[in-house]
């Protein structure tokens, strides 16, 4: 176990740093460390956070990351691989995931301390995925159990607990390609003949339409020279300076985000067309998109759409590291965020605050009225009393949109401004509950299986598997739900989002509540947005269902609806809303909004909108 002190850890992280150094032979190699796995942009290295309570298994995990990236470092050339890089987004996935598998064989060939890590590292990744019973998507499983293939024999180990992914597609992969996955071992030390190797793999795998033109096909190539890898000083820093970031995390499939075919097919003027019956088809796609923007909002199912929370998603270990990690963001704009929870808790605390009753004939006595005695003897003595004023049960809920796009800074924002918003709303006797939406999967999760199974119903509605995240309860104290929130930093999490469906979640949990007051706020930073289903509705079937499910609450009374939108004007969908340019400014955003609440004098205009300007 690592000692429970920063400085043993901070030690730890320097030793790492070094060794990284070492091995990648780059001594510009700088390391951070926060991310929730290993990533690589030019020198500039990133991995997870050390956590105090480490097991040995997490450590040497963590070394894993560590010399994976420095190996890809000292091992793998950029001109070669941009050379021979496939074009589509499937055959890209495995020719990275390849290429990483060459540089750490190498490693472990020579350092049997490297394999051992390495090692480490796959069976942590296999723990954390739970990945036997990975079911995503085909293209996702088809990557998993070929890298795992490819691993085995060209180190020779085998990764214990992969067997359930390699045994679906085992048969399938050896029919098609064991001879080229055994030539892979024989030209690890060659990352171009290895590059040739890898693409006609991709090929036999059925992916050739992704490979784009052969590279060795060019005129004026020159390709067997060796000039061409060797190249000046000059040129290999501009290579390394516009590298694109490598991910070293669990091997995964780039999404595509353009993936999503339009409603409608693209044809240039009617002149250039010889095809009357392309026109024809064009036009009578068009009248079909009409009606399908007219069909009412529907669930293809809800089988695989789950409620769970935060504790249930991730090990405790984890999301201790993860709210390690928040506490240090935290540190940072502690000051700012400190004065504006101290604002917003003046505010309450003031609406809490006792009022007195004078001139009344017993209670406390009003020494301010003796000298009306003194003066006038026969007066008699003015007494005072304190009296409460109303303040009505308040529970505010928070609905945080966990989709793609918060990924990185608008997501640890998020965390933060929930973890601040309740402790000081806990400290003024106000309940808090904060909640998550996302979706299971990209591309549709079983849904979608299921609806390509049944023979693509048309218009089948939402067809994507939901996951709404519980992160704190309203009766929950903050001190036993705060680990909850670390969550969010967690990589892969954040999928698609449909926020009408959490919208409607989250309305519903509060009118449940006994409380008095009831207080909805939405934080996102976009339209509703989900490949699978706006492949196979109209375009505007996510937003068009999620201003219905606003203008059903906003005319219920008894909650109060608004709205934050990050770099998108929420305006056009919420009456009461505020758009803000930078995640930077949402503290500032979430103080201002509560406290106009809680003001009673603006509550009379509380349909007014609000534009937050940065």
């Amino acid at each position: 176990m690592v000692k429970n002190n920063s400085h043993n850890i901070d030690e730890f992280k320097r030793a790492l740093t070094m060794a990284m150094r070492s091995i990648s032979k780059e001594d510009e190699l700088t390391v951070s460390f926060g991310a929730e796995s290993g990533s690589l942009n030019g020198l500039k290295a990133r991995l997870p956070l050390p956590n105090k309570n480490m097991a040995n298994e997490q450590i040497d995990s963590l070394r894993g990351e560590a010399d994976s990236i420095a190996l890809y470092l000292a091992h793998h050339q950029e001109k070669i691989d941009k050379r021979y890089l496939p074009e589509g987004q499937n055959a890209k996935g495995i020719f990275n995931s390849l290429e990483k598998i060459r540089c750490e064989t190498i490693g472990s060939q020579s350092m049997v301390g490297v394999a051992g890590n390495l090692n480490l590292m796959q069976k942590e990744r296999l723990k954390k995925k739970n990945i036997g019973h990975l079911k995503e998507n085909e293209e996702h499983s088809l990557l998993e159990a070929l890298t795992y293939m490819v691993r085995e024999e060209l180190t020779g180990h085998k990764i214990q607990g992969s067997e359930d992914t390699i045994s679906s597609w085992k048969k399938w992969i050896e029919e098609r390609s064991s001879k080229t996955i055994e030539n892979l071992s024989k030209s690890i030390l060659d990352q171009r003949e290895y590059a040739k190797i890898m693409r006609k793999l991709i090929g036999e795998l059925e992916l050739g339409n992704e490979l784009g033109e052969d590279p060795d096909d060019e005129e004026g190539d020159g390709l067997d020279s060796d000039a061409e890898f060797t190249g000046s000083d000059e040129d290999q820093d501009i290579d390394q300076s516009d590298a694109q970031e490598t991910d070293f995390s669990d091997t995964e499939m780039d999404e595509d985000e353009d993936s999503v075919q339009s409603d409608m097919t693209e044809i240039g003027d009617e002149s250039d067309i010889e095809d009357d019956n392309l026109t024809q088809a064009a036009r009578n796609r068009s009248e079909d998109n009409i009606k399908r923007r007219e069909l009412p909002y529907k669930i293809f199912t809800s089988k695989f759409d789950e409620e769970i929370k935060a504790s249930e998603l991730c090990e405790l270990d984890e999301l201790d590291r993860l709210r390690e990690y928040l506490d240090q963001q935290l540190q940072h704009l502690q000051g700012a965020i400190t004065r504006l929870a101290n604002k917003l808790q003046r505010k309450l605390l003031a609406k809490q605050n006792r009022s007195w009753e004078f001139d009344l004939e017993e209670g406390l006595l009003d020494v301010s009225k003796l000298t009306r005695v003194i003066i006038d003897p026969t007066s008699p003595l003015s007494y005072k009393m304190e009296k409460d004023i109303e303040f009505r049960d308040t529970i505010v809920s928070l609905l945080i949109d966990n989709s793609g796009s918060m990924r990185g800074r608008p997501i640890t924002i998020a965390a933060m401004c929930g973890d601040i918003l309740a402790r000081t709303l806990e400290r003024c006797g106000v309940k808090t509950e904060i909640l998550g939406f996302t979706t299971k999967a990209w591309k549709g999760g079983r849904s979608r299986e299921v609806w390509l199974e049944e023979g693509k119903i048309p218009a089948p509605g939402r067809l994507n598997d939901l996951r709404h995240i519980i992160y704190k309860t309203a009766d929950e104290p903050w001190r036993r739900s705060k680990r909850n929130l670390g969550l969010m930093l967690r990589e892969g999490l954040l999928k698609e989002n449909i926020d009408g469906e959490a919208l409607d979640w989250a309305y519903e949990r509060l009118q449940r509540r006994s409380e008095q007051r009831k207080i909805l706020m939405v934080i996102s930073d976009g339209a509703p947005v989900d490949d699978s289903t706006l492949s196979v509705n109209a375009g505007n079937y996510l937003e068009r269902h999620l201003k219905k499910v606003i203008a059903a609450i906003e005319k219920d009374l008894s909650i109060e609806l608004v709205a934050i939108g990050i770099g998108h004007d929420v305006n056009r969908y919420y009456k009461r809303a505020v758009t803000i340019v930078d995640a930077e400014q949402l503290g500032g955003a979430i103080t201002e909004q509560l406290a106009d609440l809680f003001d009673e004098e603006n509550n009379i205009a509380s349909k007014k909108k609000f534009q937050f300007a940065s």
